[in-house]
């Protein structure tokens, strides 16, 4: 087996790095990306001119989970799939050409035929789980196997969403769609289970943090549940009380991390607060079943505050650790974590008032939004192009 020590020793530490690990062109990429297509929304919202190869709501609803969040995915995977294993994962040409492939099914979806947008688009999660499953076979890696059944089941969505778009399947409205989003934020709840507490018990030991297995399976049992029952829109005798038994069960799971300890630490508290937003936006889907909230209050607190929230705090805590800097969260990237949070509770905010009166909010969100996305790009694009300031590969 390859080992960690010949992955080091197998890889130059000068020139030009963006390709030389999964983390590097999708952060930025995911960063990018982000900033400027909230702005394309809110021109198609506005009544500009659209040549998508789908519907402009279906495309921001797409594109914020097949575009933003997986590609964040695919650098936080091809990244940690090397160090789970010690062998290779894509670098170079090949890591470059899986990284065009994303870049052309955007570019396709904005411009392109649908046809063209399906096939490309369609097949990114089917060859992302591909490459993934390489390395975790070969290294009987069995613990995260359901890397690449995660992304297969991703790829099965990803495909119907498009059949629904061509009106070639008869299926509930919206299902496919929901369905991606819930598998992403569900995989979103199980590596915070994982690395929220690691993280907080390495940088504060004083703090106390418990792990509680069974505490653990039983909110992700009901997480799961709860988040199955709101893909097929349950009725809300089903889904409210599930859904509300999960927002206790995520508190009480929370409260043995010692979010409160983190307050001083940016590069932790980021965590903790974007974690927060899941038990709240639980409590909003039960509220949303019974008609309390809009449905839409509760699909912005999942993918603005959760979703958001832990890719900005993980994609700068990722750069900066293999990037070989100090995991300490400097001016940018506070800021980044303040606009994040800022443009979350604005959105969900707005989804509470009168469409008139909502408006200011959402192009407030949007406008925070971007401008953290934009200084992250500006932050860590230079980081990301360079190699390691420690000499390692990577």
């Amino acid at each position: 087996m390859l080992q960690v020590t010949e992955l080091q020793r197998a890889a130059p530490h000068d020139g030009f790095a963006l390709f030389r690990l999964g983390f590097r062109p999708f952060y930025l990429l995911a960063a990018l990306y982000a900033a400027l297509a909230i702005p394309i929304w809110l021109h198609a919202l506005r009544g500009g001119a659209w040549h998508g190869a789908v519907a402009p709501l279906a495309w921001h609803q797409h594109e914020m989970v097949f575009g933003f969040a997986l590609a964040v995915i695919a650098g936080f995977l091809l990244t940690a799939g090397r160090v789970w294993t010690g062998r290779h994962t894509p670098e170079g040409i090949t890591l470059a050409l899986i990284a065009l492939h994303w870049l052309a099914a955007r570019i396709l979806l904005l411009v392109g035929t649908p046809l063209a947008a399906g096939l490309v688009d369609g097949a990114f999660p089917f060859l992302l789980a591909a490459v993934m499953a390489r390395p975790l076979i070969a290294a009987g890696s069995t613990r995260n196997y359901f890397v690449p059944v995660l992304l297969a089941g991703l790829g099965a969505a990803n495909v119907l969403f498009h059949l629904e778009q061509a009106q070639r399947l008869d299926i509930p409205g919206g299902l496919p769609m929901r369905a991606a989003l819930f598998l992403v934020l569900f995989l979103v709840v199980v590596m915070a289970g994982r690395v929220i507490p690691a993280f907080t018990a390495s940088a504060l030991p004083q703090a106390g943090v418990r792990r509680q297995p069974r505490l653990d399976l039983v909110a992700l049992a009901f997480t799961f549940a709860a988040f199955s029952m709101a893909a097929v829109e349950a009725p809300a005798f089903l889904l409210a009380p599930v859904a509300f038994a999960t927002a206790l069960l995520q508190v009480w799971r929370q409260a043995a991390w010692k979010p409160l300890a983190s307050a001083g630490r940016p590069i932790l508290w980021i965590l903790h607060v974007s974690h927060a937003w899941i038990p709240l936006s639980c409590a909003l889907l039960a509220a949303a079943s019974m008609g309390w909230v809009a449905q839409s209050v509760a699909m912005h607190a999942l993918g603005v505050g959760v979703i958001g929230g832990m890719v900005i705090g993980m994609i700068t805590r990722t750069a900066l650790g293999h990037t070989g800097r100090a995991l300490v969260a400097g001016r940018a990237e506070t800021a980044c974590f303040v606009l994040v949070h800022g443009a979350a509770l604005l959105r969900v905010l707005a989804g509470l008032l009168p469409a008139d009166a909502a408006w200011p909010m959402i192009l407030g969100a949007a406008a925070l939004w971007s401008a953290a996305f934009l200084l992250y790009v500006l932050a860590y694009a230079p980081r990301l192009a360079r190699p390691r300031v420690d000499g390692r590969p990577g």
